[in-house]
Formats: C-alpha cells, structure tokens, sequence
C-alpha cells in the first residue's frame, strides 16, 4: 500500500463534475443541463474551486465563458482524474457483472416453484448468471451467502432489508386420487385421520394448526417422518400418504390430476413467501431485473 494521503489538499471532490462539464462547454448552462443541475448549483461549484485555488478559473469573452491558464491547466488534471475514476469504477462494474447472481430458498422452493421459471429468466436475461443454492428449512436468510432469497417470514424482516411478498403462507392437504378415494363421498377435515399423514419434523406443529383451525382434536400419530416438503410430496405421489402444503408447490400436480385435494379447508398461517435483500442492494441492476421478473410472474399467474 502507499503511503497516507493528505485529504486536507484536496478540492471540494463534488465540483469537479460542474467544473469540467463547464469547461469542456464553455458554457455555464449547457454543464448544468448536462448534469440536471441548475445554473445557480454549476455556479456555486465553479466559485467554490475559485476560493480553494485563489485564482479566476473561468473569464468572459463576450457571451462565452472560457478557461483562463489556470483553469486550462487544473482542467488537464481533474479530467485525467474523472477518467481514471470511471476506469476504475467500470471494471469494478464489469468484475460484478460477470459474477453470478446468488439466489437462496429452500428445496422444495426451488424444485416446485423457482426452478420452472429460471429458463424463462435466462432467456429475458441471458447477461446474467445464476447460482441456486437450498438450505435447511429452518435456515434464515444470510447475505453473506446469497444476494437475494426466495424464503418464508413469518414477520417483516428488519429495516436493513427489503422483503417483497409473493404468496401468503397457507396450509393444505394433497394426496393421491386413489388415496383420496378411500375417504367416500364428501369427507370432512376429521375424516383424515383415517389415512397416514405424513410429517415434517421441523414442522411437526403444521397438522395441529390445521386440524386446530378446522376445529378437530387431533392426537400426532404420523406415519411417517420426512425432513422436506419436497420428499413429503413424493410419498403423497406414490399414494403412501397425505401430505400438507404451504404453498405454490403442487399446482402442476393439482392441475393434471397426479394430486388432489381430499378436502377444501385450508389455514391461513402468519406471514407468507416473498424475496428479501439487503436494502441497500435492491436497485442494483441485476437483483432488480430478478426481483421484477419473478413479481411480474406471480402477478400473470
């Protein structure tokens, strides 16, 4: 590293811009139109340079302003500075550019829901790159590890992020057509308890908030124990069980007629889906092109 800078010989930083803008236009109006400033703002710049250097940077000739020795020898400089900042930024911009767009959910998330609607995102965006990665159902979001997530909140995050909801978090029982039928004619919540159920661990209190809500005692005795949704569903495909959405995740199933819903009743639990960034991120180009096209999605759907 070099040597510590003396901050104190710099010019004021921020008039640079009307400065050079002003002298490569010889024109006061025309640098604040380019910068969507007003003529006062360029000005004030201009005069704040003047009272740092002791010198008359611009003079008049005529209508024109133009630069006077002093101001044509700082306007080398502060231009050769402007360009090595902007230099410096771009790559800074190209290096990002290149690296992939790290998005975090959860498995069944990203098999049921996320991944169906990336080639749809690639081929609107084919610049960027995308990583997936899945995490534990009881994983909370983490930027270290990811730029954006698609995840369950159950509150709003805090202030330091943005959250965009995307569905509402509600429960419902799916199973197979054969498995169905074992209930007769029109079987109510409580008639479930006839077949297996199956849970997920860390999410064991899902079946009492069901039951609770359809107004059934229910005493867990689940036949089987699985650690995802995602595997839930399976055993629910092959007829082994009735399983419990929170989500968009079986609509493809639900739609062909591979799931149905044994009964209607559904609980609506506190919080819902949605994405989540650090805040200060969320205008970055590519979270914002990411975030637009899968709010956009749902919105269609």
């Amino acid at each position: 590293m070099s040597g510590k800078i003396d901050l104190r010989k710099l010019p004021p930083l921020n008039a640079l811009k009307g400065f050079e803008a002003t002298t490569r236009r010889q024109s006061v109006r025309e640098a604040a139109e380019e910068l969507c400033l007003t003529h006062p703002a360029i000005s004030h710049q201009i005069q704040l340079l003047e009272e740092e250097f002791g010198v008359a940077l611009f003079s008049r000739e005529g209508r024109s302003i133009v630069p006077t020795p002093e101001g044509r020898l700082f306007y080398s400089y502060a231009r050769k500075a402007l360009d090595l900042l902007i230099e410096g930024s771009e790559t800074i911009r190209r290096a990002q550019s290149q690296r992939p767009l790290r998005v975090q959910t959860y498995v069944t998330a990203s098999l049921r829901w996320l991944a169906p609607r990336i080639p749809r995102f690639v081929a609107a965006h084919p610049d960027i790159r995308l990583l997936l990665s899945t995490c534990a159902p009881d994983w909370e979001f983490d930027e270290s590890l990811g730029d954006v997530g698609l995840v369950y909140c159950d509150t709003a995050p805090g202030p330091e992020y943005c959250w965009i909801p995307l569905f509402d978090y509600r429960l419902f029982p799916v199973c197979s057509p054969a498995l169905r039928a074992r209930l007769g004619a029109r079987p109510q919540p409580g008639d479930l308890m006839q077949l297996p159920l199956v849970v997920i661990y860390s999410e064991a209190r899902n079946w009492d908030l069901w039951f609770e809500s359809a107004n059934v005692a229910y005493e867990p005795d689940a036949s089987v124990v699985v650690d995802t949704l995602a595997l839930a569903l399976e055993f629910a495909l092959g007829g082994s069980g009735v399983a419990l959405a929170n989500g968009p995740f079986v609509d493809a199933e639900l739609a062909s007629g591979r799931l149905v819903r044994p009964v209607e009743h559904q609980a609506k639990c506190p919080g819902g889906w949605g994405l989540i960034c650090r805040r200060e991120v969320r205008d970055h180009p590519r979270v914002r092109s990411f975030i637009d096209f899968m709010v956009a999605d749902v919105a269609s759907t």
